[in-house]
This record gives structure tokens, sequence and C-alpha cells, in this order.
């Protein structure tokens, strides 16, 4: 058999490897035209029995992280968009990425190695590209090649790389740019700006970009002016919408139906109903009568803002076209006629479709249950529970609960407990609001076996039990006449083992609140009886009503407490102790406690803040600079009151003199905010306040000069003699 012939090997091409670089031509290493220097994917049938590599963490490197050498996501694309991009584009893309992202010689030197940039090119480049100054640098050197000039696609991709990084403004001035450099911008890059604002609800920038179409002599499409009156109408700008519907109407276009929809919602919604009927008219003689779905469209945004004479009007309207209502305007309607209290106008308009045998929702004796209920009418909604389930449908938790509720409210407890049966043999799962009603009723009622027999039931049915019990009494102690109803309550439950620290302390807020102090704080040597776990909330009520009990003491304790756990007070127990440390006389640890709720609280309370600029302001010893402190106190709603009063003795006497110490108190007494009492008292505090401060200052002084222990010395001797 004779030899084969030798095969001749392949002309060098780049699917066979690389081809022999020109001038015009350099060497390209990588995939395709492309410089990137990837891994290939690996096959996973070859690895799919491998397990994953272990983690060695004595070779991990906290201070390598490959996050830290690359450009932030939001400036580079995707690998997913990159490997969509042409082989040259993916070089133009990788010269970036190699340079982080930021333009220079390097760059410069990359991109001179093409032969040349074309416009396509560049509008894909900066399809991906997310760094608006690169984008912006990469497409003026493109423009500076020679015979180069951009299309309308780089225009294009320019103008929303520039939106898409939220440079907005500078998109605008695309069609500028286009015309200086002698391609005049087409009804197209408008639209593009156009779409770019109304898609981010920037009304006045889609009128500043129509404006600016006008200026170049361009008259938009119906589509275009369509697009312009709904983002203006959408960011509630009607007059300007209205403006621009004068200029559709002089370049006399004709209308569409969507056209004078766009129009008669924004005047819907502004309320101005009856140039909104008048354009209703002019469109049933230019084209036709509105079809049921723009009428339901206009009572839908009536319901929106309230107006429901406004609605009927338009359902009048409706029924002298003759258009047939359809499912949709007749729960629009009867959603907005319940929730705006009419709820027999709804029932009518119910009745109606039963009589036209049109199908009803679920969700239309839902609103109309509740409607019922709303107004007292429990009866009716019974009765339309019985026809919603003759007509064979299954009622949801939420028309249940309505009915509950309304039951409990005209005291039918019985039947409101009935109902709860049949919710769980329906296979409902009942929840807080479904029980809540009837925890109530029994409660009021004094009816607490059948309390605790329905937290028995709830316990089977796996109810969060004291969860929702925290629920209730928070519910309850929200109106004062409850509140010893509900510790009536709270004492029957306490033996049943349903308590809780949360409990406790709703109950202890709302005694402190109606004044009973005495009752909150046996709560609390109750907690501390049953060694609960108290918490910072309990401590933070304890404090004020300790103050309260003139028990400063007590109260410094709960706070120190609270400073163990390390924890913050709240900021009504800071208030509190702070003006209980006012009426003692112990200004240096007020003012500690008013820099330590400042330092902890994120909003703390005005005087606090005043305290401290009245503190810095006493530097001066001016008694005139401090009252223009108070002056502005005032004008923000803040009257002066114990905190305020210890501020100044404590400025005063540190840097200032007694005397305008004096004439500040002064002041406020001739201006009757403080009482001749309050003021005697107060100038009592700055004179042992005073001595303190001396007595403190000259102690100071003799450890410094070390006479310390004669003084101790000579104070022995006194003692002896």
């Amino acid at each position: 058999m004779p030899p084969k012939p030798p095969q001749p090997q392949p002309k060098p091409y780049f699917f066979y490897g690389h081809r022999k670089p020109s001038q015009n031509r350099p060497t390209v290493y990588g995939g395709f035209f492309s410089n990137r220097h990837s891994l290939k994917d690996p096959d996973p049938k070859s690895h799919s029995n491998q397990s994953a590599p272990f983690f060695d963490l004595q070779k991990w490197d906290p201070h390598y992280l490959p996050s830290q050498t690359r450009p932030p996501p939001s400036q580079t694309p995707s690998l997913a968009q990159s490997q969509r991009l042409s082989p040259i584009a993916r070089f133009i893309v990788d010269s970036f990425r190699k340079q982080q992202s930021r333009w220079g010689p390097e760059v410069v030197t990359q991109l001179n190695k093409l032969r040349r940039v074309t416009p396509d090119l560049v509008a894909e480049v900066l399809k991906v590209e997310n760094n608006p100054v690169l984008a912006s640098k990469f497409f003026l050197w493109a423009g500076k090649q020679k015979g180069y000039r951009h299309n309308f696609a780089s225009y294009n991709a320019f103008a929303y790389c520039l939106n898409r990084n939220n440079m907005f403004r500078a998109a605008d001035q695309v069609p500028e740019l286009m015309d200086s450099q002698g391609k005049s911008p087409t009804e197209k890059q408008f639209e593009i700006l156009i779409r770019m604002h109304a898609d981010c609800g920037r009304g006045l920038r889609v009128y500043y970009v129509y404006g600016k179409m006008k200026k170049f002599g361009l008259v938009p499409s119906i589509y275009l002016y369509n697009k312009i009156m709904d983002a203006l109408v959408k960011t509630n700008y009607i007059d300007l919408a209205l403006s621009v519907y004068d200029d559709f109407k002089a370049h006399e276009l004709v209308e569409e139906s969507i056209t004078y929809m766009i129009l008669i919602k924004g005047l819907c919604k502004a309320g101005r109903f009856e140039e909104m009927f008048g354009l209703l008219g002019k469109m049933r003689e230019n084209l036709c009568k509105p079809d049921v779905f723009a009428y339901t469209a206009m009572i839908k945004v009536l319901v929106a803002e309230g107006n429901l004479d406004a609605c009927w009007r338009v359902w009048e309207e409706m029924r002298k076209d003759l258009v047939e209502p359809d499912v949709m305007a007749y729960v629009t309607l009867i959603t907005g006629l319940c929730k705006g209290g009419k709820v027999e106008r709804a029932y009518e308009l119910f009745r109606e479709m039963k009589e036209k045998k049109i199908l009803i929702d679920r969700a239309i004796y839902g609103v109309l249950v509740e409607g019922f209920v709303g107004e007292g009418k429990v009866g009716k909604a019974c009765d339309l529970l019985k026809d919603l389930v003759d007509s064979g449908y299954r009622a949801d938790l939420g028309i249940y609960n309505s009915i509950i509720g309304g039951l409990c409210s005209v005291k039918h407890v019985d039947k409101a407990y009935k109902l709860f049966a049949v919710t769980v043999q329906d296979g409902l799962q009942p929840d807080f609001a479904t029980v809540n009603p009837m925890l109530v009723s029994y409660a009021e009622m004094g009816r607490l076996d059948y309390f605790c027999k329905l937290l028995e039931q709830m316990k089977k049915l796996k109810f969060s039990v004291v969860d929702d019990l925290e629920k209730f009494f928070d519910f309850v102690v929200w109106k004062e006449e409850s509140i010893m109803m509900a510790l009536e309550v709270f004492e029957e439950l306490k033996g049943k083992g349903f308590s809780s620290v949360a409990i406790f302390n709703i109950l202890m807020g709302a005694l402190h609140k109606i004044g009973e102090v005495q009752k909150a704080l046996s709560l609390y040597g109750e907690m501390k009886d049953l060694n609960l776990e108290l918490d910072s909330s309990t401590y933070s009520i304890a404090i004020q009503c300790f103050v309260e009990n003139e028990d400063i003491q007590e109260a410094c304790a709960c706070h120190n407490k609270i400073i163990e756990m390390s924890h913050v007070p709240s900021v009504a127990a800071y208030c509190s102790l702070a003006k209980g440390l006012c009426k003692i006389g112990e200004i240096d640890a007020t003012m500690m406690l008013v820099r330590d709720c400042l330092g902890n609280v994120a909003s703390g309370p005005m005087e606090f803040k005043y305290t401290l600029t009245i503190l810095h302001v006493c530097r001066s010893g001016d008694a005139e600079k401090v009252i223009e402190v108070l002056n502005e106190m005032m004008q923000e709603g803040c009257p002066p009151d114990e905190v305020i009063c210890s501020a100044i003795i404590s400025g005063m006497c540190t840097y200032g003199t007694l005397e305008e110490a004096r004439k500040v108190f002064t002041n406020l007494r001739e201006r009757k905010i403080l009482r001749e009492a309050s003021t005697i008292v107060y100038d009592e505090i700055l004179i042992e306040h005073m001595k303190k401060k001396t007595a403190d200052l000259v102690l100071s002084g003799l450890k410094f000069f070390g006479l310390e222990s004669k003084l101790k010395a000579k104070g022995c001797t006194l003692l002896s003699s």
C-alpha cells in the first residue's frame, strides 16, 4: 500500500493559533482577540466525585482578600456581561479592568494597539461600563480618532451610561453635544431621555427635556406626547401637563383614548372635577364613549383620593353612556363606599349585582361585613355571612374576625365563642385578633372562669398564650378606665401560672401613668419576692415611681442595677432621676447623669442638650449670655425646669460668681417663670453648692502643696482638746 502524502499544515489563523504580527496588527494573547488570561471552565463530569477542598485556617491571611485588589463591583462589568461582548470590546473592557477603572497613559497605550475603534464598538463598551468618568474619557478619546464620527448608537449608549450612574443632568446635555459635533439630535434621543426621567419619577426633568426639544424645532409624536403628560400627571404637575396638551392641540394632532384618560385621571387626582367632566364630554364628541375600563380607572383614582361624591357622579355618567359595569368596577366602588362609611349605598350595589346575576367575589362580602360591623349593624353582617356560605363560598379568617369582634361589641360573647369554634372546625388558624375581643369581653363582664377556659383552649390550639396575654394587657391598659380591671384579671391569672416580667412591666407603667405609685411599687416588690429576672424596663419604671415617692436612694440603686446589666435606662427614667437629684441638691450628680444620658441615648431630651449649652456659656461668667440661651430655649418651647436651674448653679459656681447666678434667677422671677418660693430655694442651694466647691478647691490646694498631713494632724489635736 503506497504511503499517504503528507498533509499540508493549516494556514496560521486565529482559530488555529496566533497570526503573525504586523505594524497594523499587534500580537494579541488569550482567547479570541482578547488579552484575558482566564482559566477554562473545568469539566463538571471529571470533578463530580471529588470532594470540596479542605479549608486550612493557618494558611488564611486576613490581610489579603481578593476583593481588596479589584475595583468596586459597581464600577466594573460583571463576568456574564463581559462574556457577551465581542472580542475587541472585551479587550477594551479588560484594559479598563487592569488599570482598576482609572483612565491614564496605560489605558491609552492599550487602546492605541487597536487599529480602529468603530462607533458600534464604542456603544458596545458603554453599554456595560459603570464608571461614568471612565466612560466619558473613552467617549472623548474615540471621538478624537482620525476620520471618526459618533453615530446615534454611541450617543444613546453614552446617555444611558450617564443616567444609569445617576448623572442624569449630564445625560440631558447629550443633545447639545451632538449638535456641537455636527450631528443633529432626532426625536429618538429626546425620547430616551424622557423615558429615563419618567421611569425615575422626575417630572420636572421631563418637562425640561421637552422644552429643550422645542428649542431644536422637533415636534413629538402622539406616543411621546402621551408619555410626557403621563409623567407630569404621575408626579402631580397637572398644570404643566395641561400646558403640554395645549401644545399638542396647537400642532393639530388628534387625541387618542389614552391621551384623554391620562388627563382625566390627573384632574381627578387634583380634585378639578368640572374640568374633568368637560374633558370627558369632549372625549365623547371627538372620539368615542369611555369604556368600562376607563370608567373603572377614574373611580379607582377618586377612591384613592377619598372623594366618594365624585365617584358616584362618575358612576352615574357611566350609566348615562349605557356602559355595563363589570365585577372590577363594582368591587372598586363598593370597597371605596365601605371605607368611606357609606355602607348602605354599597349594599345597594351588592343587591344590584345579585339581581344581574354577576359573580360576586368573596372580597365584596369581606368589605361589606367589615363596614356593617363598623357601624354596629352586626345582624346584617351575620346575614351576609349566611349568604356567603349559601353561595358556596368558604369564609376566610378576616370575615370571622370582623363578626366575632362585632358580636363582642354588642355583648353577645357566647355567640362569638360559638363562631370561634366554627373557625376551628373549618380548619382555619385563629390568631390573636380572633380571641382578643372575647378576652376583653370576659374581663369587662367579670367572667374570669370563662376567660381562663378560653386560655386553655388557646393552649390546645398551640397559641403562644403568654405572648398573647402581653398583647392583651397592652391593649387593655390603653384606656385609663380599664387599668384597674386589668389588675384584677392579672391577680386571678398569677395563681395559674399566666404571668411574665413583660406583663408586670405593662401594669407597672399603667399604674404609674394614673398616679397609683404605691400599687406600682407593690408589683415591683412582688417581682423581687418571686425572684424574677428583672429587666431594664422594670428598673426604669421603678426609678420614676421611687422619685415620685421621694425615695432617691432606691431610685439610684435601680439606676445602678441597669448599669450593671450593661443596659441603658429609658429617657423618662433619666429625666425623672435628674429632677429628683436636683430637689435634694445633688448638683454634680445631676450633671453627670445628664452627660451619661446624652452619651447613651441617640435622641436625648431638649432640656439636657441645653444643659450642656448653659454650662459652656457659664464659662464667660456673664449672666446676660445665660439669659440669651434661656430665651432661645423658651422660643423652642422648652421652659426652664429643675435641671436647667441646676445647670445655672453648677456653671456659675464653677466659672462665675454668686452675683451673676442671682441675676439670672432674679430675671426669671421678674418674668414670672420662677415663683418667689422657688427662687429662695435655689438661692439656698446655690450658697451650699458654692461652699462645697470652695471647700473642694481648698482641699485640692492643700493636696497639691503636700499640706494634707498637717491638716489631718491639726484636726486630731483639736479633737483631743
